[in-house]
């Protein structure tokens, strides 16, 4: 137990001292997020939002890319996340896509918003029905958009996820 609460330690430590760096270096926001995998660094990643111009850019997102890279793999089956943050709703997102085994962050979004990092109206979004949320959203029906379900259901050389 103790030797991996240490290891969680080191791992989230290397996360906090990386999202310094990003910081220190103008690459993005005070973010950062590791991939480890039997006790290695699999993955890295940090806030590129402003350096890319991508607001997906985001550490967890860009450490998932890495290690699904390194592992070659799309999910992150026997890994966990260590973030330097917590995950905001997109990057959680793709944290439950991506299935490690655990995630673990080193500040809360609380934290976050404190420095002007406020996600709190994703959340509060994502609670309303569509037609009361700040976002047009349209649901228009079309049959072909269907019809790729069926054929992707129907096709037998497939991976599925």
């Amino acid at each position: 137990m103790k030797e991996q609460e240490e290891a969680e330690r080191r791992f989230m430590l290397r996360a906090a001292e990386l999202a310094a760096y990003a910081v220190d270096h103008g690459l993005g926001g005070p973010f950062r997020a590791v991939v480890v995998k039997d006790g290695v660094i699999v993955g890295e990643g940090y806030n590129q939002v402003t350096s890319a111009n991508d607001p997906t850019a985001h550490a967890e997102v860009m450490a998932i890319r890495n290690a699904c890279q390194q592992l070659e793999s799309f999910q992150l089956t026997g890994c966990e996340i260590y973030s330097s943050c917590e995950p905001c709703p997109m990057c959680l997102g793709a944290i439950y896509w991506a299935r490690p085994e655990k995630l673990i962050y080193g500040s809360t979004r609380f934290d976050a918003a404190n420095a002007g990092f406020d996600d709190a109206f994703i959340y509060h979004e994502l609670a309303l029905p569509e037609n009361q949320r700040n976002l047009r959203i349209s649901f228009q029906p079309h049959q072909k958009a269907v019809e790729v379900f069926r054929h992707w259901k129907d096709r037998e050389n497939k991976t599925t996820y």
